[in-house]
């Protein structure tokens, strides 16, 4: 998947060519403005209205080889996905995201275009929920890596936690499930179709305005699911100290993942339950409330050591059973993301 962009028209050229300071003003001479951007690039740091009076601030790390490879995604696929992991926190959060810090590492020998492409696709991203970047840094590094800061703003809502679930609540999710982890496995495999799969693993589509939605809605918790449904409901459950209970039988698996699953020798479902990187919101919510779209019902929060809950912990259950283990990535585990 590639990109057009007004930046990207030095074929040949590279970053250590064009220079550490050259790079930061062709970057930043196309990047688009804000209404909550009161000082943009160009200064020691940027000034952002904070319409609520506080301020939403989150951080995500990208490093070639563990989160994405160049051989698979283009440069403004990689700058997306850079852009959505940080977004989607804010959109977690119940917030709306202002503003992008971008942290850009990479080798000298890094095309030009390749830096321009990458810096167009977070810029595209963070435009799509009204975001502008406002300033970062450039540094050398062996392997490319990006550090990206979303800050954000409620808006007058009170921020949605991941503590806040309670026995009797639903738990619903909006978003994919699976499909990044399918498109990752086929990418391993050397193939890159079915397309629906490989394409939402080099660009996700997080639903970042279910966030705000879900906040208004009386959401009590609410997680972006980063790792793994199984992780991240985890972290929920933990930090509330309740139990999820999810049930897969009403759940429908696309065909694509159903392909993938067959070509592959793997349960589809393994991917909806422990694949991240497809950035789905998670929430619970009273269970008189009417839960808005697009989130969709998947299960319910139980008392710690009640009949439904299965143990003494807070933890996740699965069609009955307690699952172990971390139920999706964990860093430091070795496991390559791409």
């Amino acid at each position: 998947m590639t990109e057009s962009s007004p930046l990207a028209d030095s074929s040949g050229v590279t970053i250590g060519d064009t220079g550490e300071f050259a790079l930061i003003g062709r970057i930043t001479a196309h990047l688009p403005d804000s209404d909550a951007v009161l000082v943009g690039p160009g200064d020691d740091t940027a000034l952002i209205t904070a319409a609520s009076g506080s301020v939403l601030a989150t951080i995500d790390v990208l490093v070639e080889g563990t989160h994405f490879r160049r051989d698979w995604s283009s440069a403004a696929d990689i700058g997306h996905k850079a852009a959505a992991a940080s977004l989607a926190d804010i959109a977690a959060m119940g917030g709306v995201a202002t503003a992008l810090l971008v942290g850009f590492a990479a080798p000298a020998d890094l095309p030009l275009d390749w830096a321009l492409e990458c810096a167009s696709g977070i810029a595209a991203e963070a435009a799509a929920v009204g975001a502008c970047v406002v300033g970062g840094d450039v540094v050398g590094s062996p392997i490319v890596t990006l550090s990206v800061t979303a800050l954000g703003d409620m808006q007058g809502r009170a921020p949605v936690l991941r503590s806040g679930a309670r026995p009797g609540d639903v738990v619903a999710l909006a978003g994919r499930l699976g499909l990044s982890a399918a498109g990752l496995a086929m990418l391993s495999r050397g193939v890159s179709v079915p397309s629906t799969l490989v394409d939402a693993h080099r660009r996700p589509e997080p639903p970042y305005l279910a966030g705000p939605v879900a906040a208004a809605a009386g959401a009590t918790a609410m997680i972006d699911v980063s790792d793994g449904l199984v992780a991240d409901a985890r972290h929920l459950a933990e930090a509330s100290g309740v139990c999820i209970i999810l049930g897969t039988s009403a759940w429908g698996i696309s065909e694509p993942l159903t392909e993938a699953g067959l070509a592959l020798g793997v349960d589809p479902m393994e991917w909806m339950l422990t694949g991240g990187e497809d950035h789905g919101l998670l929430a619970t919510f009273p269970a008189d409330v009417v839960v808005p779209p697009p989130f969709v019902i998947i299960g319910s929060v139980a008392d710690v050591g009640s009949s439904e809950s299965g143990g003494e912990f807070p933890g996740v259950m699965v069609d009955g059973q307690r699952r172990e283990g971390p139920g999706g990535h964990v860093h430091f585990g070795g496991l390559i993301r791409g």
